[in-house]
């Protein structure tokens, strides 16, 4: 038996439920994993609510990010085997699969191995955020040393990995907060600069900091009318990015008349995840950060996955800086 975490209507934390589960065999491309920690991200709560792209099925599942132990292989799964460290990549929809319990089955493509001396809960709180931020940072080429990046909401698990993904290529990361009191907490995190923009004139202050010329690629995950503003920070010929919705208010697309000639499109790490090749790049990127020292996940805080409802509400609270993972204890081993 497993224990799995589902909800059978839309609603805030109290409709997940921990359940006792036969969690089956896996199928054909499928691996059965024993997992030890569970990243949380933002995607869950919009799917738990109804807001995602991908609507729940009830009962539902959900979770895109664990770390665990191959328990099981399915039919035609070739380079893991039982005993192996692994962590899952968002590589799925919700819909179909879910990484919220103590023992799951995902698709082999969703599956990286671990490597050994990065324990679980570090290996949980990897892939969403580094991917997310390596798409637009790394793997499009527009952002080269010296260059300037704005990332906004930068206390986000996202946000924190673009600053170190921005300073691991040479660029230089200015992060946004809205308040000043996270403001040192990001300079720590190794952001160049930090603008608080409940306080400051973000575009004026983009302008100061790099010498009037503006930034790069702006990087942002809250969309709405706030883009025209972030756009009045851009440079000539730089590129805005939007890879989130924070903001359900419409997006308007920079006037060209307004602003200085830049490119705006949207992002999703889908565009890394579904594409083998790509992601196989996102992957030895991320794992020789990793190797490094480059790159160190910031960990707010653990919840025992028993308290899963109470770690959706601590997600909402909107006070982290860093990622939220959840634990999983197992009688029979020590993870």
């Amino acid at each position: 038996m497993a224990r799995l975490v589902q909800f059978d209507r839309l609603g805030g934390p109290e409709v997940l439920t921990l359940r006792d589960m036969e969690v089956g065999a896996p199928g054909a491309g499928e691996v059965q994993i024993r997992v030890d920690a569970i990243g949380l991200n933002r995607a869950e709560i919009m799917y738990r609510e109804g807001v995602y792209f991908d609507k729940p099925v009830f009962p539902s599942r959900l979770g895109y990010e664990a770390a665990g132990v191959v328990e099981a292989v399915g039919e035609g799964v070739g380079g893991f085997a039982e005993g192996d460290l692994v962590a899952v990549v968002p590589a799925f929809r919700q819909s179909k699969y879910g990484t919220y319990g103590d023992h799951v089955i995902v698709p082999a493509a969703a599956v990286v191995p671990r490597p050994a001396d990065v324990d679980p809960v570090q290996a949980a709180a990897v892939w969403m955020a580094y991917i997310t931020a390596y798409g637009p940072l790394v793997e499009s080429g527009q952002v080269r040393p010296g260059d300037y990046v704005l990332i906004t909401a930068a206390s986000s698990s996202v946000g924190l990995a673009a600053i170190q993904i921005a300073r691991h290529i040479g660029a230089i990361p200015v992060a946004t907060t809205r308040g000043a009191g996270k403001k040192q907490r990001l300079l720590d995190a190794g952001a160049a600069h930090v603008i608080a923009t409940d306080e400051e004139d973000l575009p004026a202050r983009v302008k100061e900091i790099t010498g009037g010329e503006g930034v790069r690629l702006a990087f942002d995950p809250i969309a709405g009318p706030g883009v025209e503003t972030i756009a009045q920070g851009i440079a000539p010929g730089g590129s805005l990015v939007v890879y989130g919705a924070l903001d359900p208010r419409p997006t308007p697309l920079p006037n060209a008349h307004s602003y200085p000639e830049l490119t705006s499109s949207t992002y999703s790490m889908r565009a890394i995840t579904t594409n083998p090749e790509r992601l196989r790049r996102a992957v030895a990127f991320v794992n020789a950060g990793l190797a490094s020292g480059s790159f160190t996940p910031i960990i707010d805080r653990t919840f025992d996955l028993a308290d899963i409802a109470e770690a959706h509400r601590y997600m909402e609270a909107n006070g982290q800086v860093g990622k939220i993972v959840v634990t999983v204890a197992h009688d029979d081993v020590t993870s």
